[in-house]
């Protein structure tokens, strides 16, 4: 009983957390949105242009997931998945700076791998939320949308470099729109807390 009282604690103070911080997942989408355009309206990218884009995406998703980690109150756990996503999608990062001569396959394979990694972690803890909100959904959707992306990025490896920017281009238009409308639902879900805690006192 102990067990299953800490558990739904932590829970709790997960969607608390995602709550109070809708601002952090706001940011995520809008620079996935960012990525998303740049990718579409700038046709004659490079594959060199194209690895610095992602590198600098990565980067900016792995650190404002570190930062929504942080913020985990004191006395409770600073939340495994979100700080596994974030150091990965910093290494994903990393290396499409430190290696910009990545070819289109090995490009590939970078995002794919990220993709799908951060995709499962999403899901996790959608599944991990859901008596906690009600639009985990919406992670759920971006998770399997990140997930099915990276499968089918390796199993079609074939297109050309403007084909691979599209595809790309249209994930990450698609994961921005609905991380912006998880950032307003949370944002709704605080507004909740607050006048909660307000008729409390």
């Amino acid at each position: 009983m102990i067990a299953n009282n800490d558990m739904n604690v932590a829970t709790a103070t997960i969607a608390d957390l995602l709550a109070r911080n809708w601002w952090l997942v706001l940011l995520r989408g809008i620079a996935a949105i960012l990525f998303g355009v740049l990718a579409f309206v700038w046709p004659a990218i490079t594959l060199f242009a194209l690895v610095f884009l992602f590198g600098a995406y990565a980067l900016a998703t792995g650190i404002l997931s570190l930062m929504l980690a942080y913020k985990a109150p004191k006395g409770y756990p600073r939340f495994g998945a979100l700080i596994i996503g974030g150091i990965l999608s910093i290494i994903a990062g990393l290396i499409a700076f430190f290696m910009p001569g990545l070819t289109a396959v090995g490009l590939l394979i970078l995002i794919a791998a990220w993709a799908i990694i951060t995709g499962i972690i999403e899901i996790m803890a959608a599944i991990k939320l859901r008596k906690e909100i009600d639009h985990e959904w919406l992670l759920v959707l971006a998770g399997l949308l990140s997930v099915v992306f990276g499968v089918l990025l390796v199993l079609m490896p074939g297109p050309g470099a403007l084909v691979l920017v599209w595809w790309v281009g249209a994930y990450a238009l698609v994961l921005g729109i609905l991380l912006l409308a998880l950032a307003f639902k949370l944002r709704h879900l605080a507004g909740g807390h607050l006048t909660s805690a307000a008729a409390r006192a």
